[in-house]
């Protein structure tokens, strides 16, 4: 498979590039930055340089042609502020849906965030509009004609992944090891479930395959 992610020199995008890359698939990562190119490189990757805040649908499309998947993992980052929230966490994942349409795409997954419809709609906090981004993005991608999965992870570590996940529509509160949840997203592209599913992910009893192939 050829499988493009946006946010390709996040942590959990790295962790999938090497992963697909061993497993002998294409991994293209979207970068903002040149001098990230080696870092992908060096895991088996392939860097796409472009900036999704400065790109039409047309034009990122024609860069996806030929792709099996998409996966939106890019963010704004916690050091940015409120209008970044919006302009990456959300319009950057339409943006992706848009492209992906126009270039015949139709696998795409995004990695979200647990429990992101419960924003303050009234709060100018920033975690507030990130939640609010993230929960307009999915409900975006909810409405298009696409073979779509949503994942929202609990709150992420660097721990070492332990394989063991609890991966459901509805989880209770908890948190989850990136690196476990480039190893859910790895194998929801490879094997093809949890098309059109929302699912909330967590640290839990459940090795992963065993996980989404249950959904």
């Amino acid at each position: 498979m050829r499988i493009v992610i946006a946010g390709g020199h996040g942590k959990i995008a790295l962790i999938m590039i090497e992963r697909l890359a061993a497993a002998g698939h294409e991994a293209i990562g979207i970068i903002r930055k040149s001098e990230q190119s080696a870092d992908l490189v060096a895991l088996g990757g392939i860097p796409l340089v472009l900036d999704l805040e400065a790109i039409g649908p047309d034009e990122l499309g024609r860069d996806l042609a030929g792709a099996d998947a998409v996966v939106f993992a890019a963010g704004a980052g916690p050091g940015s502020g409120a209008a970044r929230k919006l302009t990456v966490d959300r319009d950057g994942a339409i943006l992706l849906a848009e492209a992906a349409e126009r270039a015949g795409i139709r696998r795409y997954v995004m990695i979200s965030a647990h429990r992101t419809d419960d924003f303050d709609a009234e709060s100018d906090d920033v975690f507030q509009i990130y939640l609010k981004a993230k929960s307009e993005a999915d409900a975006d991608l909810r409405g298009r004609d696409l073979d779509w999965t949503i994942v929202r992870p609990g709150g992420l570590t660097d721990e070492p992944g332990s394989g063991l996940v609890t991966l459901a529509e509805q989880t209770e509160r908890g948190q989850v090891p990136r690196a476990d949840v480039a190893a859910v997203i790895t194998e929801l592209l490879i094997t093809g479930h949890g098309v059109r599913r929302q699912l909330e992910l967590i640290t839990g009893p459940t090795p992963v395959a065993e996980a989404v192939a249950a959904i």
